[in-house]
């Protein structure tokens, strides 16, 4: 049997980033304690969500991997507790700015950087202005567990995104994210559309997801939680609702899982020779 441990946080955060990296290692440690081995905490844990509106100010947030303390404060946290910790952080490469995901593994080692793909500019999410789109591609991560597959927000209502990581062996998914309330419409919840649309990928991929997202209000934007762990069926194994600050913690039979995704055959069945319309401009 091919089991493996995982960790979703969910919490509040300040505009301090010492304060907010404090509270997540917090939580890191709480879930290590429980037996996880990969911790996912929510997108740009550093301080508030900034991108509600352009503040040129922000730009002096960004550091490179090498020098972002949210990173580096996870990479001593990983190799002390040996658990591997998939880090969102705003990145600054020379001129250019992304939104990023460092891969850390249980050694404090950064196996590698994603920048993420789908930057979104509307009402509250205004990220184009803060982000150049992520030029990494798709990233799977092996681990002596499982290969991991990591989107970061935006990224996770896209099936391309979910099915090409798939495609490169992925055997869980893992999202990090920001997102709340619809500022140009206080009568839409989408929280409910944000989970089915990663349950969604569970079902058609036969994959596990975990998703972590914030909670709090910061500015005009309340964060709405609901953080959760799906199984291959698409069913929840833990989930928060909308005010819970923790851990949530599932164990996952990847055997199982396997042998599942090859009895619903969706790849076997596919046939990519007619997705040509996919990759073509509209």
């Amino acid at each position: 049997m091919s089991e493996i441990t995982v960790a979703a946080l969910q919490l509040a955060f300040s505009d301090d980033a010492a304060e907010n990296i404090a509270a997540v290692s917090e939580l890191v440690r709480e879930a290590a304690s429980k037996g996880a081995q990969v911790v996912l905490p929510p997108e740009l844990f550093e301080g508030h969500y900034f991108c509600q509106t352009h503040d040129e100010g922000r730009f002096a947030r960004a550091q490179p991997a090498d020098r972002h303390p949210a990173v580096q404060a996870m990479r001593a946290l990983a190799d002390e507790l040996n658990v591997t910790i998939p880090t969102s952080f705003f990145e600054a490469d020379g001129p250019h700015y992304y939104n990023s995901l460092a891969m850390i593994g249980p050694d404090g080692a950064i196996q590698g950087i994603y920048r993420k793909t789908h930057i979104p500019d509307g009402p509250g999410y205004q990220e184009k202005f803060y982000f150049r789109p992520g030029n990494t591609g798709f990233k799977v991560w092996p681990t002596p567990e499982a290969t991991l597959g990591v989107g970061v927000c935006w990224d996770q209502w896209y099936p391309e995104t979910a099915r090409a990581m798939m495609l490169m062996g992925a055997e869980i998914l893992f999202y990090p994210t920001a997102i709340g309330n619809e500022p140009h419409d206080p009568d839409l919840d989408t929280s409910r559309l944000w989970r089915r649309a990663m349950v969604g990928h569970s079902v058609s991929n036969v994959v596990p997801v975990v998703a972590a997202n914030r909670i709090g209000t910061e500015g005009d934007m309340t964060f709405y939680g609901h953080s959760f762990i799906a199984d291959e069926r698409g069913d929840y194994l833990a989930e928060f609702g909308a005010q819970e600050t923790g851990v949530l913690v599932a164990t996952l039979d990847l055997d199982r899982v396997k042998r599942h995704r090859a009895a619903f055959g969706f790849f076997r069945d596919r046939r990519p020779d007619l997705y040509g319309r996919l990759t073509a401009d509209i």
